[in-house]
């Protein structure tokens, strides 16, 4: 069905798409999957969210204290005469 619809997979790519989770997958191939299967995107690839962990820092491994943004402003320029 995929060469129906122009995809032309090495017997590798195949195995590699069907018994595990393929590291990349071109536009191409997941539209032709999608019309094959009748389903979107969606069902075809589940997502994930992870919390990161605590970055080190080069003064330690505790974070950097975090700067309260709205309180940050920008100083003036003073442009002084040339002496």
């Amino acid at each position: 069905m995929l060469r129906e619809r122009g995809i032309d997979l090495s017997a590798s790519q195949v195995h590699r798409l069907v018994s595990g989770t393929p590291e990349r997958l071109s536009l191409q191939v997941m539209a032709a999957l999608c019309d094959i299967l009748s389903c979107t995107p969606a069902d075809l690839v589940a997502t994930t969210a992870e919390n990161a962990g605590v970055r080190k820092t080069a003064t330690g491994d505790l974070p950097a204290p975090s700067a309260n943004v709205a309180t940050l402003r920008p100083r003036a320029a003073r442009i002084l005469p040339d002496t």
